[in-house]
């Protein structure tokens, strides 16, 4: 059980981190996004070959402060946000 607490502390430090290296570099990525980036390159996925699909989709994505504020409706409410960009065609979504 202490093992298993001094591993998650560590991952999660290591997350901090990175994220902080990130935040650093102006890389524009999120926690969420730098920890399931992590878990890949964990998994033995090329990280060269993830930070080039990362650059590629922030260059392809539309800009994320405008998707995220609201434009008014002439009711005085907020419409709903835009759909979100997938990162996987729509061939290859899990269930």
């Amino acid at each position: 059980m202490e093992t298993e607490a001094a591993a998650a502390r560590q991952a999660k430090e290591s997350l901090e981190l990175a994220f902080q290296m990130s935040q650093i570099l102006d890389t524009g990525l999120d926690r969420h996004t730098l920890s399931l980036l992590m878990a890949l390159c964990d998994r033995g996925a090329n990280p060269e070959a993830l930070a080039a699909l990362v650059r590629e989709l922030s260059s392809a994505a539309p800009p994320t402060a405008a998707a995220a504020t609201p434009s008014p409706v002439s009711n005085g409410t907020a419409a709903p946000a835009p759909a979100s960009v997938s990162l996987f065609p729509s061939g290859l979504r899990r269930s």
